[in-house]
């Protein structure tokens, strides 16, 4: 397996979705923490029913995705070359059905969150208390309803095994009186803002849980250009 420092050179094989390069870049520093100090998941534990689950709703730009996964022996090295290719498994928007460790096909924004509280309550259903459930979202995504009706109605079920995470770039057209973390506040989730560059404030702010109450952690990055 690879470590962090190998990163930027698994990126730059993929090549052929430089339009979306800033959507891949700004989530690779909480992506890594995720795989590599967070997620109870591991090549051999993909089926097992007891496994973390990590939902990318920002599927439009899997770049740095692929390349986490391909770090921690997800899939093999060498499918990156051919990101986006004809044959290849690796496409410009992740496939569940072909990639190993993909939780959801997605990159349609606003249908990740919505899906991540359904498997939540889905697993609470079922009495799987020990899973925890992450979904990945940018700050423009929550523009979209789906997301907002998510949002509350996470927040009025109580559901303590998810947690939400907003890369925010400030690429957001609207935006949120108080900001991201004050928006999910007010429907009833725990918050935390941090530095989404520190993996020490991600893995910390994303290992803690609040046992009454979903969570959601607001990742700060540069501004998207």
């Amino acid at each position: 397996m690879a470590g962090y420092e190998d990163l930027p050179a698994l990126m730059t094989r993929l090549t052929g979705d430089e339009k979306h390069a800033a959507s891949a870049t700004s989530t690779l520093d909480v992506l890594w923490v995720l795989y590599d100090r967070v997620l109870r998941v591991t090549p051999s534990t993909v089926d097992d029913p007891g496994r973390d689950r990590f939902l990318l709703s920002k599927g439009h730009g899997p770049a740095a995705y692929y390349a986490v996964l391909a770090a921690k022996g997800f899939i093999p090295l060498d499918w990156l070359d051919d990101f986006g290719g004809l044959d290849s498994p690796l496409g410009y928007h992740p496939d569940r059905n072909l990639v190993p460790g993909v939780e959801i096909s997605s990159g349609s924004l606003g249908h990740g969150l919505p899906i991540a509280v359904g498997v939540a309550h889905g697993l609470l259903a079922r009495d799987v208390r020990t899973s925890r459930v992450f979904v990945l979202v940018g700050d423009a995504e929550l523009d979209e309803g789906t997301n907002n009706e998510a949002i509350v109605y996470a927040g009025a079920a109580g559901l303590p095994n998810i947690t939400v995470v907003v890369v925010d770039n400030r690429s957001s057209s609207y935006g949120w009186r108080g900001g991201i973390a004050a928006h999910f506040g007010t429907a009833g989730w725990s918050t935390a803002t941090v530095d989404g560059r520190d993996h020490d404030q991600v893995a910390d702010a994303l290992s803690t849980v609040d046992s009454e109450r979903p969570r959601v952690v607001v990742a700060v990055v540069e501004p998207k250009d």
